[in-house]
């Protein structure tokens, strides 16, 4: 993760205050909304109920099952004072015996934050960006949905699928609904404008949690690719990063007719002979290139580390992890935090930095409050036995939509071009950018933007 200055910010909020009339308007034009509640709760453990709008849409075309609902948060307050009251509880470990980050959050650094999260942090202001967007539910295969909406007022726009994943959320991008939708307003052009549809991962923030094994990033293609099309969708593009990235990747072997191709962040390109050199904990394979060889040493170097480690125990029992996670918003923040994404971030201390201190708060509340620690891990179980970045377990073979790809300087797995043209039999864009990391959406969503505009250029 790297500093930037927000210039963005200015030209964000007046979008954003824009979008939110338009948003009233839209929802009083609606049927009178319904009181409910979508706070999940642990079986034997009264929790705070969120309450929410739901406006069911009136139209003769549309059965109840696959009804498309407005969404408004409100948290109680009693959700609210409670987190507080955990967090002035907190039971703290004695501090790291080492200088740096290799232990996990350092103990000073995570007071910090926390004391600021107990204490100044706002999350009505959050509640405030949602609520300001076109939000939505329908329900998938027995689950309800969450998702972002927002139509380009410009003519052809394009449609877009943004997916997020651990321990992201929608938060992580909306950033970047600005830049997409109405291009002229930062820099574009109305031509390079997009539809752009974000959606909650299921067992993440307001989504259902699944009850029953099988979420997966197939499984959860298809429920993408059919809210495209209940969306009055004939065609459509699709991109993410982190499990969105395995999303996609799992959308392109599926190709469904309205899919017109898949843009990536975190490609799934490593060859099977340096899948298993890595495994194995040997060399690099002989004769790969000098820039593919800095790669393997990379990759190698941050899972000696422990870098790995998260996802690990996640894949292997993340009901086990979800207990502390669960009951303790300090335990979530500090867990949550080993994310190499977060490896260079300062703890607000930059106030330059993106994303700033309130923002990655905002992320972490959002978790805390829809009680979502354990329901968002077992997506590293269902995917336990599949490489995130490796070619054959995402079976790139398969794909044979159209490919994009973004490498970003600071991203643990820097794809080199040659492993990509190797996965990816019709690649149709590859560029190098020159900032950004693994959370490049929320650290520069302008370039991020500029990325998308030029991927998908040649599939308008």
């Amino acid at each position: 993760m790297t500093t930037r200055n927000s210039t963005a910010a200015s030209g964000l909020s007046r979008w954003i205050m824009l979008l939110n009339g338009m948003a009233m308007a839209i929802l009083a034009a609606l049927s009178p909304a319904t009181a409910a509640g979508v706070r999940k709760e642990t079986p034997g453990k009264k929790t705070a109920r969120m309450t929410t709008s739901l406006a069911q849409p009136h139209t003769s075309r549309r059965s109840t099952a696959d009804a498309i609902r407005p969404f408004h948060i409100h948290v109680p307050d009693e959700a609210l004072t409670d987190l507080r009251r955990r967090i002035a509880a907190t039971r703290w470990p004695d501090k790291e015996t080492v200088h740096d980050r290799s232990q996990g959050a350092p103990l000073a650094e995570l007071q910090a934050l926390v004391r600021y999260w107990g204490s100044g942090y706002d999350w009505r202001r959050a509640e405030a960006k949602l609520n300001a967007l076109p939000q939505f539910t329908t329900n998938i295969d027995g689950l309800d949905i969450h998702f972002i909406h927002v139509r380009s007022r410009h003519k052809n726009a394009l449609p877009l699928i943004i997916t997020h994943g651990w321990p992201g959320s929608v938060f992580e991008q909306i950033k970047l609904i600005g830049p997409l939708t109405d291009p002229t307003a930062f820099g574009g052009r109305a031509e390079d404008a997009f539809d752009v549809v974000i959606p909650s991962l299921p067992g993440y923030g307001f989504s259902s949690q699944p009850t029953e094994a099988g979420w997966g990033a197939d499984r959860i293609g298809r429920a993408w690719d059919l809210l495209m099309t209940r969306l009055g969708y004939s065609h459509y593009v699709a991109q993410g990063g982190d499990w969105g990235a395995v999303i996609v990747e799992a959308m392109g072997r599926q190709a469904p007719t309205g899919l017109r191709g898949i843009h990536t962040n975190l490609p799934a390109t490593v060859p099977n002979e340096v899948g298993a050199a890595l495994a194995g904990g040997g060399p690099a394979p002989t004769g790969i290139s000098e820039q593919e060889r800095a790669v393997f040493n990379s990759l190698k170097t941050f899972g000696q580390k422990g870098g790995l480690a998260y996802v690990t125990m996640m894949g292997a029992q993340p009901q086990a992890v979800g207990y502390g996670l669960t009951d303790s918003p300090v335990g979530l923040a500090g867990w949550m935090l080993v994310h190499p994404g977060f490896a260079e971030w300062t703890y607000g201390k930059d106030p330059k930095q993106s994303p700033t201190k309130d923002e990655v708060l905002d992320n972490f509340t959002l978790y805390w409050l829809t009680n979502s620690a354990a329901s968002s891990a077992r997506i590293y179980w269902e995917q336990r036995e599949k490489s995130v970045i490796g070619a054959s377990a995402q079976k790139t073979d398969e794909i044979s939509v159209p490919v994009a790809i973004t490498v970003f300087p600071e991203e643990v797995y820097r794809a080199p071009e040659t492993w990509a043209r190797r996965a990816f039999r019709n690649l149709i864009y590859f560029h190098e950018a020159d900032r950004g990391g693994h959370f490049a959406a929320w650290e520069y969503p302008e370039l991020f933007a500029t990325e998308l505009r030029a991927a998908f250029k040649s599939l308008r």
